[in-house]
């Protein structure tokens, strides 16, 4: 397998993503190929440090346009063809690569893939997948940005492809499905999650739950959570920036009133951000395109660059996409 790596995009510049490539080269088969796509020359500087591994599983795809975090992802499309995140999409249209790792400009990411691969047939919308950790198991929420004006057709859509997703990749059988609304009651919620509770009752090969509230997200209610990429980026945001602020309050006030515990909480905490750590996870497929494109958050360390590798190759192995065919191909 050859899958593709945006060494330009991430808030940790090259070396943070070219160190996570090396690290996958252990994790990987022999015969798959790791293709860094990005400058040739700052490529070639971080591989120094890992010597042997440059000329074994690691090729160098050089790029000389970089797309910027906050520039219009369509519009910096149509300026930089030769970016990194718009040669990825095209190399693997191409056939050149098998699968694609990106954390730079997500709204380019999902811009590149959608119009570079096409979305399958049987999708209207295609969806980003992430999965954060909750209270005894990883939760997979679906979407979180790629669409924002969704029809119900659209959450339906989700709830089956990230089902797919989530049984091949944590050997969850019947992953238990929550569509996001106001109250638990089918009745609550506005027109989008009253249609979209409809479709999902007919069918019987998806193990809907019901509704869930936002207070079910982290308690391990359900494996799949449903909802329009508008609310799954603002819960996605919420959460990072929650769990930083908790932290942070919690540990001032040990340092004010239990300072010789100091040591003991820290230890505390950084169990606790182990555990709860987004990089266990790498990236966020984005399914519903006629490839595999993962897209990695700004701050991934290398942990995370390695863990979005590995993720792509699990998605080529388990053929996601023609499990999503299967199911969605006859609705």
């Amino acid at each position: 397998m050859r899958i593709g790596v945006d060494v330009m995009g991430g808030d940790g510049g090259p070396d943070v993503v070219v160190a996570g490539a090396v690290e996958a080269c252990r994790h990987v088969h022999d015969a798959d190929v790791l293709v860094l796509v990005g400058d040739r020359g700052l490529i070639g500087k971080a591989l120094d440090k890992y010597g042997k591994y440059s000329g074994e599983k690691i090729e160098i795809c050089h790029s000389d346009q970089v797309i910027g975090m906050g520039e219009p992802p369509v519009e910096a499309l149509k300026k930089k063809p030769g970016s990194s995140i718009a040669m990825l999409a095209r190399m693997q249209k191409i056939g050149e690569l098998d699968a694609c790792v990106s954390a730079g400009n997500t709204g380019a990411c999902v811009a590149a893939a959608h119009m570079g691969l096409g979305i399958l047939k049987c999708v209207h919308r295609p969806g980003i997948a992430i999965t954060s950790p909750a209270f005894g198991h990883p939760v997979s929420i679906c979407d979180v940005g790629a669409n924002v004006n969704c029809r119900p057709r659209n959450l339906y859509e989700y709830a089956v492809m990230t089902s797919v997703y989530f049984e091949g990749f944590f050997g969850v059988e019947a992953p238990r499905v929550g569509l996001l609304s106001v109250g638990e009651e089918e009745g609550k919620g506005n027109e989008l999650v009253k249609g979209a509770t409809k479709l999902f009752r007919k069918d019987s090969t998806l193990n809907f739950i019901g509704n869930i509230e936002s207070r079910d997200i982290l308690r391990g209610t359900c494996d799949v959570i449903i909802c329009e990429g508008f609310v799954g980026n603002v819960i996605l945001k919420l959460l990072e920036g929650f769990g930083e602020d908790v932290v942070k309050f919690f540990m001032t006030k040990i340092r004010e009133t239990l300072p010789t515990q100091l040591d003991s909480f820290n230890r505390i905490v950084k169990e606790m951000k182990s555990t709860y750590d987004f990089n266990d996870y790498g990236g966020a497929p984005l399914l519903g395109i006629n490839g595999i494109f993962l897209i990695c958050h700004g701050a991934s360390t290398s942990r995370g660059i390695m863990n979005a590798i590995c993720a792509a190759r699990k998605c080529l192995e388990n053929d996601v996409n023609e499990q999503i065919r299967r199911r969605l191909g006859d609705n």
